[in-house]
């Protein structure tokens, strides 16, 4: 590993009385040959934070901050963060995320017994340039497999996070999990519920853009999948387990709702995963109160709103997954006119692309079929020949203004209503997208 290190940590290593060690996730991926962009750096040692940090800074490290109570330092160096943590010991009440006792000590076992998985417990010594490894975290490693570093009960049960850690790093890694970790994350399932959503929902996008991680194929199917598998996934989204054994018509569905939506995630372009999580989940809702799936995707717009705002989604994120919900549907048999496909691109234009993502990774989730959806070839032919036609899609993109309007002797307004009308009409063909015809055009438009 030492190849991987700068020579500012060396040396630092080097002038600490004690081992510096890094450990968890680098030491990890480095030993299963799992490479990122931007990999995270945790080190530490059986110090206090305030001596490391002392050095650290001597050293020509930047440090952020000191927390003396759990024994943390947040530092950086020419763009790369680290967090230091002394070697301690948490003490946990079941339920309860955050340690109600620390206790600093040079044990390095009792260190890596905090820890949540062996294979993030391997520790480097940056100085003597070897590994420690205390619990037979290289073992799982080379086997690719995730188990715990006490049993798994108690593992989950101190720390309800543990749950969304597992499905994440599991997941992004491509290691299985042990049957007993399996176990004992079903048996603390419920425990998830005593997570902030903020934290849920961080790890939830995470676990949704797994394979971005380290590049291991349908890794954010799989990181669903092991949510499902645990029981966690019912606590998450139990709007979505409804749809767990609900049959859909076996002409065109291979799967219940439920797996047809996770298998919708393995489909789906990265920029669209959280709509193509939620696009049915107006499904059981629909069957359970009215007995068939009309309407669901209105309803799944509205359940997803709700959903986004339970969870905290950015505001930006959860607007846009609302509106591909609810549109996901449009057109579905084939036989909607031209002009109602052209005016729904042009009114949105913003999310077009995505729209057209949601419906492909919708249909390729039907029955793996990893074809071109029909429904993607007609509206991407639509959009071809209205680029071809020179159409406005956006109202800065017609050929007159507002100020055109009120210098003509609009009343302001009028303007308004009056500019959507006349890109409308661009977009049905009715008037060309040239200045004197939209002026003539606006004018009769205004006298009736």
């Amino acid at each position: 590993m030492k190849e991987l290190i700068s020579l500012q940590l060396k040396n630092l290593a080097k002038k600490c009385p004690y081992s510096l060690y890094i450990v968890g996730g680098r030491v990890r991926d480095y030993i299963a040959g799992l490479k990122c962009a931007k990999p995270d750096t945790d080190i530490c040692a059986p110090a206090p934070a305030e001596d490391f940090a002392e050095r650290a800074k001597a050293s020509g490290f930047i440090v952020e901050s000191v927390y003396k109570n759990t024994g943390t330092v947040k530092l950086s160096l020419n763009g790369d963060d680290f967090e230091f943590a002394s070697f301690r010991s948490d003490v946990y009440v079941r339920g309860v995320h955050t340690p109600v006792n620390t206790f600093f000590t040079d044990d390095i076992l009792l260190d890596a017994r905090r820890r949540d998985f062996k294979c993030n417990a391997v520790y480097y010594d940056i100085a003597a340039d070897k590994y420690v490894d205390p619990l037979g975290g290289i073992k799982d490693i080379e086997r690719k497999l995730v188990s715990t570093v006490a049993p798994a009960e108690k593992v989950f049960g101190e720390d309800g996070l543990r749950l969304m850690r597992l499905a994440r790093i599991a997941s992004q890694t491509g290691f299985n999990p042990t049957a007993d970790c399996i176990n004992g994350a079903k048996m603390n399932a419920r425990l998830i519920l005593d997570v902030s959503v903020e934290r849920i929902y961080a790890e939830l996008n995470s676990i949704l853009h797994a394979d971005e991680r380290y590049g291991v194929l349908n890794a954010q199917y799989a990181g669903v999948k092991l949510l499902k598998e645990s029981g966690v996934l019912q606590y998450v989204l139990p709007e979505l387990t409804e749809g767990c054994g609900m049959s859909q018509r076996s002409d065109i569905h291979k799967y219940d709702v439920e797996e047809h939506s996770l298998r919708t995630v393995m489909y789906a372009d990265k920029t669209i995963r959280l709509a193509a999580l939620l696009h049915d989940i107006g499904k059981p809702y629909c069957m359970k109160n009215f007995g068939n799936f009309y309407n669901h995707d209105a309803e799944g717009a509205r359940i997803a709103q709700s959903v986004c705002s339970r969870l905290k989604v950015p505001k930006k994120l959860a607007a846009e997954t609302v509106r591909l919900i609810k549109l996901h549907m449009y057109d579905l048999r084939g036989d909607a006119r031209e002009n109602k496909i052209r005016k729904l691109i042009a009114a949105n234009y913003d999310i077009f692309d995505k729209l057209l993502l949601l419906k492909q990774a919708d249909y390729s989730a039907c029955k793996d079929d990893v074809s071109c959806a029909p429904s993607v070839v007609k509206f991407a032919s639509v959009f071809e020949k209205m680029r071809k036609e020179g159409v406005p899609l956006t109202l800065k993109e017609l050929a007159v203004n507002g100020r055109d309007l009120l210098n003509a002797g609009f009343l302001p307004e009028k303007v308004g209503k009056t500019l959507e009308k006349l890109l409308s009409d661009c977009v049905t063909g009715q008037v060309q997208n040239e200045k004197l015809k939209l002026c003539e055009r606006a004018c009769k438009l205004y006298k009736s």
